[in-house]
């Protein structure tokens, strides 16, 4: 049988198989609240041993993209109960992801029209966020110019961090997956190309690993470190993440640092799948050399792919993206070996309910 059906033991909470639904923004939040829509996408694939939800806006100011619902108003908090009760009633686990995307946002989405933050004031070039135009026409629209955080505004943020955590929990999620992928805003701080600051925060590979560090430790000290996983995508090129000199030495130190906290997960996210480059090979092996607690990774991985990487040991889990959209029971699909239904790429983001939450389970 294949490794991937197996329960795994994920820091204390118990996973039926080892294939995780990977974080997926759907943009189906027009009022930025999780609504019974959310609850049913979620609820249908709850066979996934672990559900880790999209990326859920911290706060408005971490908000890069219309429609996607956050985590820190009461309406938001109620939405996401009904998700997670629905989860859990059909017998899965969820993970809340917590994101803020710094400059990859735009001045449409922001309180009072202010600039993004980030750990630099330059803009993200040749990126975009999904907000409004000046006629108040949703679309996609070049990223703003952002605000370089003041350090004594860092900490602000990594509050913000905290209280979503204890939001998510509050609300019934399993734990949290902090978003430190994808040329956000944690990247924005670890990126020696991007990050060009003069204070704790910036220069050397510890300064630049700090703010994320900071973050991780006040998230596992508020909610429990078996609760917390945390989302990197190494030599990532979205969202204007150049190479730098110390690209290498900087995700070793990372991996070092994390050995240090024994969070509930790694997550590695393979950047090919989604218009990016992918991890190079001889990294994936070096990060799993130098990182001891349990690992996953996404990157179009199928049942083959995924059941190799767990039966070598390079991964404990795999995360599944794309066939999660079109397959709500893609677990049953890949056990049963029965075909796999492409998904549609116009329903990929906003819309309705189709696309969304109407793609039918096998019929043997």
């Amino acid at each position: 049988m294949s490794k991937l059906f197996e329960p795994f033991d994920l820091a204390g909470l118990r996973l039926k198989n080892r294939i995780v639904m990977a974080p997926m923004t759907r943009s189906r939040a027009l009022d930025h609240v999780p609504n019974a829509a959310t609850a049913l996408y979620y609820a249908q694939r709850a066979s996934a041993g672990l559900i880790v939800s999209e990326g859920v806006p911290i706060t408005p100011e971490g908000r890069g993209y219309l429609y996607t619902p956050g985590i820190y108003s009461e309406e938001q908090l109620k939405g996401w109960r009904m998700v997670t009760d629905a989860v859990h009633a059909a017998g899965g686990h969820i993970f809340a992801q917590l994101w803020h995307v710094g400059r990859i946002s735009h001045v449409s989405l922001q309180a009072e029209g202010q600039p993004p933050v980030s750990s630099t004031s330059a803009v993200a070039a040749s990126s975009t966020s999904f907000a409004y135009d000046d006629s108040g026409v949703a679309g996609q629209q070049p990223c703003s110019t952002p605000r370089a955080l003041p350090t004594d505004e860092i900490a602000r943020v990594t509050s913000d961090y905290v209280q979503a955590a204890r939001n998510a929990l509050e609300v019934g999620f399993d734990g949290v997956e902090l978003h430190g992928a994808n040329g956000y805003l944690f990247e924005q701080f670890i990126n020696e190309g991007v990050n060009d600051r003069d204070d704790r925060y910036g220069g050397s590979i510890e300064n630049r690993l700090r703010f994320p560090l900071e973050v991780v430790d006040a998230v596992s000290e508020a909610v429990g470190s078996d609760k917390v996983g945390l989302r990197i995508s190494p030599f990532g090129r979205l969202s204007d993440m150049g190479p730098f000199p110390s690209e290498a030495a900087t995700w070793l130190a990372m991996m070092t640092e994390l050995n240090k906290r024994e969070i509930a997960y790694l997550h590695l996210s393979d950047q090919h799948t989604i218009g990016g480059e992918g991890i190079p090979d001889d990294v994936v092996h070096s990060l799993r050399s130098a990182y001891k607690g349990t690992l996953m990774a996404a990157g179009g991985f199928d049942k083959a792919s995924g059941d190799d990487a767990i039966s070598s040991q390079l991964l404990d889990l795999i995360a599944i993206g794309r066939p999660f959209i079109s397959n709500p029971d893609l677990v049953e699909r890949l056990t049963n070996e029965w075909p796999v239904a492409p998904p549609d790429r116009e329903a990929f983001y906003g819309g309705t309910e189709s696309g969304y939450v109407d793609y039918p389970r096998y019929r043997a």
